[in-house]
């Protein structure tokens, strides 16, 4: 996610910059609908789908040949990285000055020795623990939650499962394009705030007051367009945040540590759910994590709508 991230953010304009990171987001939504609809298709074949499956999920890793190969690093990289290496040979010849000092460090310990970017990284993690935690911990439990209602009303269950992860997936296409208008039109941090606000509200709505298949499908939507198109604010603010020289270190600093603490997440509900006997109470409970985005937003940092990138 990083690389990718700063990339778009650094080659697109203030004015539109939310809604490219957005539509980067949302071609990660777009496989996921792929694979939603290909499983769809391949799962009546028998126990040995998932091998096509896997087959099929190479395929795509054949387009980094022609990213390795032909996409350019955007000039603002490019300049700070000349910067980095001239300081590191001023460095090396005995020139010593605390600028380049600061040029010339590791970009995890430059990011952790400044006050504010420490702050800010701390701050921006709980928001992701809080995203990612949220997706992991409540919406994955969707599918199976459905399969459950449709096998109790005699519907078929795996094939209400996959149109259940067919629509959250057209959901959050949706939600990640929408996020990233609303970012460039109202602001990114009054955005953010108002999709922790729909995933914590329509998480606890689908789990708590669909009990059948009729609003299965719509639930399904709206929970993907919340809780899925809520991880697009990583790819527009964070990015907004941090100097050119630490800016893809510092994005995944903050998303892949939010990772690591994400996978306490499925074993926690887990656990509740096999205490509590269902999914319904244990997805809810988890829902409560959305809380902590709602409260630290507002002091991650400054308003960047707009604004062009830190240097």
């Amino acid at each position: 996610m990083g690389p990718g991230t700063a990339i778009v953010a650094e080659l697109w304009s203030p004015s539109t910059r939310g809604r490219a990171a957005g539509a980067l987001l949302a071609a990660y939504g777009v496989g996921i609908f792929l694979a939603s609809g290909i499983w769809l298709l391949l799962n009546p074949l028998g126990p040995s789908s998932w091998r096509y499956m896997f087959v099929i999920g190479m395929l795509p890793a054949f387009l980094l040949l022609y990213i390795r190969r032909s996409v350019d690093d955007p000039a603002l990289w490019v300049d700070a990285d000349r910067c980095r290496r001239e300081a590191q040979k001023r460095l090396e010849m005995g020139v010593v000055s605390r600028q380049d000092r600061e040029l010339a460090q590791f970009t995890i310990i430059r990011i952790l020795s400044d006050p504010e970017l420490r702050r800010r990284v701390g701050l921006l993690l709980l928001m992701s623990i809080s995203t990612v935690v949220g997706y992991w911990s409540v919406s994955t439990w969707i599918p199976q939650y459905a399969a459950r209602l449709a096998a109790n009303g005699g519907h078929q269950s795996q094939l209400s499962a996959s149109l259940v992860g067919l629509t959250f997936s057209a959901g959050s296409i949706a939600g990640y394009l929408v996020l990233g208008w609303l970012a460039d039109t109202f602001g990114r941090k009054p955005t953010i705030w108002f999709y922790y606000v729909g995933a914590l509200t329509l998480s606890l709505c689908f789990f708590l007051f669909v009990y059948d298949t009729h609003g299965l499908l719509v639930m399904a939507a709206a929970n993907g367009f919340f809780t899925n198109g809520l991880f697009a604010w990583m790819t527009i603010y964070l990015p907004e945040l941090f100097p050119t020289r630490v800016r893809g270190s510092a994005i995944s600093l903050v998303f892949d540590s939010a990772r690591i603490v994400a996978a306490l997440g499925p074993l926690l509900a887990g656990w509740l759910i096999s205490s509590l006997g269902g999914i319904e109470t244990a997805a809810a409970m988890m829902s409560f994590i959305y809380v902590v985005g709602l409260v630290v937003t507002p002091f991650a940092g400054p308003e960047t709508k707009g604004k062009p990138l830190p240097t």
